[in-house]
């Protein structure tokens, strides 16, 4: 069993995040070949172990005028009382607005990013709030974007984008600051690879300049675990311990297409680095049931 619930759904692309007491996960809904899926659902937890379905939040067929495929890998954040989902259709990055984190969520009416309008692909949006309140939006595969969001979240500032390069990236470009370090991982390789995998690099602003740390998450094949990769990363509310938030193949016979999510512990060490990450063999369970420790 793995991040699927007992009708057998598999998910991809976690977007973890922390509300009201509550976690959430908003991931792409996988399990269809060439990742066609047309809605996002949302999934929540008090401990990140146990997880509900609280369902559908957003379709593109029915909710959203500008695109109507390719419902991929979406962000959220709350600012401003509301709650802003961020999410990836026909290779444009679009926002949709609601009251409440399980939505429902409206549509904003056109892309935030439209297709061809930076370099590399307008794919895999993520939101990094800074300390000072600021928010950034960070998308792209092949080249990186980093960009600061206006005030209302609706867009971006487009003179303060800056685009990022480096031999490895593919995608799934992330933002978090711990005191006064600046961290960047992405995703190397491709999602269908099992050597795809995150990397990480350390800056002193959100548009860094980056010095690359090497790989922070990467498979196991002896355990078949394999293709860990798209990540996000959260800080539990009111303490210094951290997560990283993952998909990779469903064990034991996933693919490319059939992935599910592991939640493991991150630690950032006294130099400031990150420890590696090893993988954890338990993904997170839609179930009632009680669960296998995943946060050891």
């Amino acid at each position: 069993m793995g991040s699927r619930d007992r009708a057998g759904r598999f998910y991809a692309d976690p977007a973890l995040a922390a509300f009201g007491g509550r976690y959430y996960l908003y991931p792409t809904t996988d399990g269809a070949e060439d990742w066609s899926s047309t809605t996002f659902r949302v999934l929540s937890s008090a401990d990140l172990r146990e997880w509900v379905d609280e369902g559908q939040i957003l379709d593109l067929v029915s909710d959203v005028a500008w695109a109507d495929r390719f419902a991929w890998a979406p962000a959220v954040a709350e600012k401003n009382g509301l709650y802003y989902f961020y999410f990836t259709a026909a290779d444009n990055i679009g926002v949709a607005v609601s009251m409440s984190p399980v939505g429902p969520f409206i549509d904003s009416g056109g892309p935030i990013i439209a297709s061809g309008a930076f370099p590399g692909r307008a794919i895999d949006p993520s939101v990094f709030t800074d300390d000072d309140g600021a928010s950034y939006l960070v998308w792209g595969n092949s080249v990186a974007n980093v960009a600061r969001l206006s005030h209302d979240m609706l867009s971006i500032e487009e003179p303060s984008v800056v685009s990022w390069s480096h031999p490895t990236f593919r995608e799934a470009a992330h933002l978090h600051r711990r005191g006064d370090t600046y961290y960047l991982s992405w995703s190397e390789n491709d999602t269908r690879d099992p050597s795809y995998r995150v990397r990480w690099a350390r800056g002193a602003s959100p548009f860094g300049p980056w010095e690359d740390h090497g790989v922070l998450v990467e498979q196991r094949p002896d355990e078949g675990i394999l293709a860990t990769g798209h990540h996000s990363i959260l800080r539990l509310p009111g303490t210094d311990d951290w997560v990283i938030a993952y998909h990779r193949f469903a064990v034991p016979d996933g693919d490319g297409f059939h992935r599910e999510i592991v939640i493991d512990p991150l630690r950032h060490l006294p130099s400031g680095d990150l420890e590696p990450v090893t993988p954890g063999r338990s993904a997170i369970l839609l179930t009632s049931d009680a669960l296998p420790e995943t946060l050891d």
